[in-house]
């Protein structure tokens, strides 16, 4: 393993076992939605006339969640595959806005490694990771993959292969109400990274620009859009930036990063 990218000798902020304490606890709230939808996709890709070798090589090897699900309905509707390029491709496009993020804390770490951590980068994955290294004061490339693996990676493939052995007995997230989890926890790790006039600004733009984007065009969009334009507009506000926690800026300033900024969860 690449040693961690930061201010030498570690970060000034929490320490790493603390660190991956609340790392573990945050990924137990996230764990129970990516399941459950790991196995609705299961059963759609059963539905669809998919073999349970094709079911699971789809999560392991594309492992894209949402993209799966409309991959899965555009095969079955023997949609051309460019067509299910572009469309998968859009529904993606925001992991670049992810990647963008978390490459100032990872320049330390091998491209190879890079490569084979950008396969598995989700949603959760990377809420989870900017949290952690936030916390930490520095990368723990480590911790990226135990966010990575243990909040998603493992829950969606498991669960793909018990919604497609379990046929009509799966129950609907959204019955039992645990589609909910997902965006809750979402939130909570977003919440807990807003430390300035700027951050704050951004993200509520950001949020109301996709909440439009998606009403009145496409929902695949929305991420996408609400991501570049709610940055676009905390850089215009007038004032100082707010600091930005990345290994340069607390290795510059570490008497800003002793606090923590947690994300809305017991310790």
């Amino acid at each position: 393993m690449t040693a961690p990218s930061g201010p030498p000798g570690g970060g000034p902020g929490l320490p790493l076992p603390e660190a991956r304490r609340r790392l573990a606890f945050d990924i137990a709230g996230i764990v129970v939605s990516s399941g459950a939808f790991g196995v609705v996709f299961g059963l759609a890709a059963q539905k669809a006339g998919y073999s349970l070798v094709e079911t699971i090589a789809m999560s392991t090897i594309v492992f894209a969640g949402a993209s799966q699900f409309a991959a899965v309905g555009l095969v079955v509707a023997a949609t051309p595959w460019p067509a299910i390029v572009l469309v998968t491709g859009l529904l993606n496009s925001r992991h670049a806005l992810y990647a963008a993020a978390l490459a100032p804390w990872l320049r330390g770490v091998s491209w190879r490694e890079r490569a084979a951590m950008a396969h598995v980068l989700t949603d959760e994955a990377f809420a989870l990771t900017i949290s952690h290294f936030s916390r930490l004061g520095r990368a723990d490339p480590a911790g990226y993959w135990i966010a990575a693996i243990g909040s998603t990676f493992i829950p969606w493939n498991v669960a793909t292969i018990l919604g497609f052995l379990l046929g009509g007995a799966v129950v609907s997230p959204q019955s039992l109400g645990i589609d909910v989890v997902f965006p809750a926890a979402m939130a909570g790790l977003a919440v807990g990274l807003i430390t300035g006039r700027r951050a704050l600004i951004a993200a509520g733009v950001a949020v109301v620009v996709s909440v439009l984007v998606a009403i009145a065009w496409d929902p695949r969009a929305a991420a996408v859009v609400g991501g570049l334009v709610g940055p676009l507009i905390g850089l215009a506000v007038p004032g100082p930036a707010d600091p930005i926690e990345t290994p340069a800026t607390l290795a510059a300033h570490p008497e800003s990063a002793g606090h923590d900024p947690g994300i809305g969860v017991a310790p």
